[in-house]
């Protein structure tokens, strides 16, 4: 058996010091905000560089308090992809905004700068490009465009990743991280964080998580519960120091991959394409994402096989039932809609050994007899 992620496996590097830290907050019974929050927040600003943290209730509460700090509202449009997780766009609109789509690059999944600036209107009040899978979309000159909307980095699974040597939140305003469990930096349950450079825009952002307050029962806006947990907190700040160990050790995985596909026939018949990785970017593959003839299929045999894979995702957002009333229709996003009818992730966690990497490929290799 080859699981798509094995957590266990990662467990052992650092358990007695979770368990140690998990103790620790119990013990003094702090488990609202205090001093773990605290710190965790101040060292994940220090190892992004971005100068200020926010953590949060989840990744997407991450994005909801963004916007909510940006006063998105109705009539004001956010522009994204349509290939990315629900909560990218479902935050929009629980704000009353519209978000408003872009095709993907097929390379890299990402949106581009040139995507994004075409789809500015004078509604529009932020742009959220998504780093998907670990890569950091390049959005060019757009972060430093005077006259362009504000960007949020959705890097649910790209924190550690870089762009031309710089982490997330160095490529907006902000970013937003998720620390659900399967992410290259998990907790122990859902839990996410805010990252920017701009320290008026953090503390807007940390008296929004506490339902508007500043003090206690003072409350300046409508703000939300958005509160990171100390048990979490502390469970990541143990965890934070592996960080880019784990990545090398992905990024080391996708290299053999690279190696073995090459080797095995499968690129140069078309049957499988490999991800598309910026030179100037630096690439942690939380995700590892091949496109597949016959994707269906391959992830069947795969399955038979023992080896697990996912599909993210197999419906783009323009087409979920739950959007129509902005108009969208098939053929609308080309190149997404080709994505979620091709894409399949394969095992890539750090923990497993270049024998399985080796079976995977001879796996897929089986299916199309090769």
């Amino acid at each position: 058996m080859i699981p798509l992620l094995d957590l266990n496996a990662q467990l052992l590097s650092y358990r007695e010091a979770a368990l140690a830290a998990m103790t620790r907050v119990m013990d003094s019974q702090h488990f609202i905000m205090g001093p773990d929050v605290d710190g965790f927040e101040a060292d994940l600003a220090e190892w992004t560089g971005a100068g200020h943290a926010v953590g949060v209730s989840s990744g997407t509460d991450a994005l909801l308090v963004a916007l909510m700090a940006l006063d998105v509202g109705p009539g004001d449009e956010v522009v994204t992809s349509p290939f990315t997780f629900f909560a990218t766009a479902g935050a929009v609109s629980r704000l009353g905004g519209t978000p408003v789509f872009v095709d993907i690059d097929p390379g890299t999944f990402n949106v581009t700068e040139a995507a994004l600036r075409s789809a500015i209107t004078p509604n529009t009040k932020a742009l959220i490009p998504v780093h998907l899978f670990g890569q950091l979309a390049d959005t060019g000159g757009l972060a430093d465009d005077p006259t362009a909307p504000p960007i949020i980095e959705d890097a649910a699974q790209a924190l550690g990743g870089t762009l031309h040597g710089k982490h997330t939140g160095h490529h907006g305003l902000c970013s937003t991280v998720s620390f659900f469990p399967s992410k290259n930096l998990g907790g122990f349950g859902d839990g996410g964080a805010v990252i920017t450079r701009d320290a008026a825009f953090a503390e807007k952002l940390k008296i929004l998580r506490l339902h508007g307050s500043k003090p206690k029962y003072f409350h300046h806006v409508v703000g939300g519960n958005f509160r990171l947990d100390a048990l979490q907190a502390a469970v990541l700040a143990v965890k934070l120091p592996h960080l880019h160990g784990w990545a090398e050790g992905r990024q080391a995985n996708a290299a053999r991959y690279r190696g073995l596909f090459a080797e095995s026939g499968l690129l140069e018949r078309g049957l499988i394409t490999l991800p598309v990785a910026l030179p100037h970017g630096g690439h942690v593959y939380n995700q590892f994402v091949v496109r597949a003839q016959d994707r269906d299929g391959l992830q069947a045999h795969l399955e038979a096989q023992g080896i697990g894979t996912a599909v993210y995702y197999p419906r783009p957002l323009h087409l979920q039932p739950c959007f129509a009333d902005l108009g969208y229709g098939p053929g609308d996003f080309p190149e997404s809609e080709r994505a979620c009818a091709e894409v399949l992730a394969l095992p890539v966690y750090p923990e497993l050994a270049p024998d399985q990497l080796a079976q995977v490929v001879r796996a897929v290799a089986g299916f199309y007899g090769v």
